[in-house]
């Protein structure tokens, strides 16, 4: 099987064009004890209207890679296009512009909200700072903004501290929509919420994505959730993307040694298959971001961990049309004849 490798995803004519573009994005933090690798050399693209979701252990990079896109953090290399503008390169002028279309919805819903502020105020705030509203227009468009995300209107002069989970959150979407957003963030905006509540709020996302035409980057641990809300699914491990691909075909056809292990994972509510499939188990723990292993980055816990694997790092791959993975498995340079068809 040939192979081919990119620096970031392939483009072709049938492609929907890129809203948002990530080449080598790397982010690297400097402590005491020495540099965290916590992005290392990731590449992707999202198309206009789609969701992209990302998945792996706590640990791997997905929050800081999601804040990075937005420039909440510099990156230490790498691009981040957004239209065709490296947001990384704008001034200052220019980037708060930009803001106005690249929005994020945080993790939790009760540290996100400012205690002390009324929800006019709290989703106000993004309003005042692009001059978008004032006056009479400002406090309608919020009490519209309240009713889009299934919240009353007189809830305009609550605090937080009024609200559910579930409600706050509702009002976080809310702040991030004020300003009519492009692209927006999600950095696991569901797992500090009930489980019953998981369900409406994801709703409300794909709801609001077919109304406005959003594009999302959905960070989460839920990979069932991940595959119910995302068009296509990335799986970070140790700052490094391991595969993408649609989200019908990872799950149906995991490539990755780490995919097929967190995939195994996943509950199936049919206790004759539940009790007869086979579950992957790995060994050890994470490696710290400080010193990742050499090579292949997942070779310390892979059951089908190589010679090879030690000394030579993966290259990101597209080996199955729109399926990229980066695993010594699917390269026949490394592998030979002995190559796996996917």
């Amino acid at each position: 099987m040939a192979v081919k490798s990119f620096d970031s995803p392939v483009r072709n004519e049938s492609d929907q064009e890129y809203l948002v573009e990530v080449k080598n994005l790397k982010k690297y933090f400097q402590t005491g004890s020495g540099v965290v690798k916590a992005v290392n050399n990731v590449s992707f693209g999202i198309k206009r209207g789609e969701t992209l979701g990302v998945v792996g252990e706590s640990g791997c990079g997905k929050s800081t890679m999601g804040r990075t896109v937005l420039r909440l953090y510099d990156a230490t290399e790498g691009q981040v296009l957004f239209e065709g503008k490296d947001v990384h390169k704008l001034g200052q002028r220019d980037l708060k512009k930009m803001r106005r279309d690249m929005q994020m919805i945080f993790q939790d819903p009760y540290a996100s909200l400012n205690p002390r502020m009324t929800v006019e105020d709290i989703i106000g705030e993004a309003l005042d700072l692009h001059n978008l509203a004032s006056g009479k227009k400002r406090r309608e468009r919020i009490q519209d903004l309240l009713r889009l995300v299934g919240l009353k209107p007189e809830h305009i002069n609550r605090f937080p501290h009024e609200f559910s989970g579930g409600q706050r959150q509702r009002i976080g979407i809310a702040r991030a929509l004020a300003v009519e957003p492009k692209f927006i963030v999600c950095d696991e905006p569901i797992s500090a919420l009930d489980v019953s509540i998981q369900a409406q709020v994801v709703n409300l996302l794909k709801d609001l994505q077919r109304e406005m035409g959003l594009t999302y980057l959905f960070i989460a641990h839920d990979l069932a959730m991940v595959k119910h809300i995302s068009d296509r699914v990335a799986v970070m491990y140790l700052g490094k993307m391991a595969e993408l691909a649609s989200s019908e075909e990872l799950y149906e056809r995991p490539l990755h040694p780490y995919t097929q292990a967190l995939l195994s994972a996943i509950p199936i509510p049919d206790p004759e298959v539940e009790r007869t499939r086979e579950r992957i188990v790995l060994e050890g723990d994470v490696p710290s971001p400080m010193n990742p292993p050499s090579g292949c980055h997942f070779r310390t816990r892979c059951p089908h961990a190589m010679e090879s694997c030690a000394k030579i790092e993966p290259v990101w791959q597209e080996v199955l049309p729109e399926h990229f993975v980066a695993c010594h498995l699917y390269n026949q340079e490394i592998m030979g004849d002995k190559v796996l068809r996917p």
